[in-house]
């Protein structure tokens, strides 16, 4: 008895060393996504009411981990019997991240001079509380949107790095490393929006750092605006680019191209392939809501 425990004690040992391990591997091949998911949930998340920003954080990383749970036994189903699905349901979820960004950079064109449902909602005093509730619900619901894809693409590439491994590794390794990513996304994401509260403090306390962090947050929520926005188009038109073989082959001929510089080159591309294919569904799409306006008619 002493040594069926001995060597059962050793199995769950060696199997939780083999989990460590491929747990590893997966968080460092996706840590460039969920750098893409930092810079898109931080936005997402800014402009809301100061004391509504932790709220806001706490139930789009909630919405997080429900896109997980669906997520990962969603994925080892589909990669244990139909892995051929998984490529195409992927740049689904690609050209979706692109006609967003495009849909997003029309509207900022389009609407300049007027508020937007994006804009910061501290900006529009002239809204009720129910409209205000209603803009952050609205923002809520889009972060976790976008959350899903990133989260499927997360899961997909560590995925891909522990196929061969027994599935009960897989199961808790997706798991480990969907927990992680969530507390390590929304986790800075939630001191990211604080940034400028704890400025405040600091400088109500005489203290120099106070105000530096006060100058820094509104120019730190641009460049995330800014940077969220190259991420849906860099996330986006990566994943097309690597199921469309052409469009790959192209992009990493031009990329290697450019010798050293390729490291830059390669996303810019693919960030431009991004904005091409969500510019055309974005197109697409509006002529197919002018047509159901006439059919209305």
């Amino acid at each position: 008895m002493p040594a069926s425990l001995l060597a059962l004690l050793d199995d769950i040992s060696s199997m939780m060393d083999d989990v460590a391990t491929i747990t590893k591997v997966a968080a460092m091949k996706t840590s460039g996504v969920m750098g893409d998911d930092l810079a898109l949930n931080a936005e997402q998340a800014s402009g809301v009411r100061v004391e509504r920003e932790l709220p806001v954080v706490w139930a789009v990383a909630k919405g997080s981990l429900w896109n997980k749970v669906i997520l990962v036994p969603v994925a080892l189903i589909i990669s244990a019997f139909a892995p051929w699905a998984v490529m195409p349901l992927m740049m689904v979820g690609g050209l979706f991240l692109c006609f967003e960004g495009v849909e997003k950079l029309v509207h900022k064109a389009l609407h300049a001079n007027e508020p937007e449902a994006h804009s910061p909602i501290v900006t529009q005093p002239q809204l009720t509380e129910e409209q205000l509730l209603a803009v952050e619900q609205d923002k809520i619901k889009g972060a976790i949107r976008t959350d899903f894809v990133l989260s499927a693409e997360i899961i997909v590439i560590a995925l891909g790095t522990m196929s061969t491994s027994p599935i009960s590794q897989q199961v808790l390794s997706l798991s480990l490393v969907s927990v992680a990513a969530t507390v390590f996304v929304y986790g800075l994401v939630a001191g990211i929006v604080k940034i400028d509260d704890a400025g405040l403090a600091l400088h109500r306390r005489g203290q120099a750092i106070g105000g530096v962090l006060l100058k820094t947050a509104p120019l730190l929520m641009k460049a995330l605006s800014v940077l969220g926005t190259a991420a849906m188009f860099t996330v986006g038109g990566g994943i097309i680019a690597h199921g469309w073989h052409a469009a790959e082959l192209l992009i990493e001929g031009w990329a290697h191209a450019t010798g050293p510089l390729a490291v830059v080159t390669k996303p810019v591309l693919d960030a431009l392939l991004g904005v091409a294919c969500g510019g055309v569904l974005v197109v697409l799409f509006t002529l197919v809501q002018k047509a159901r306006g006439k059919d209305g008619h």
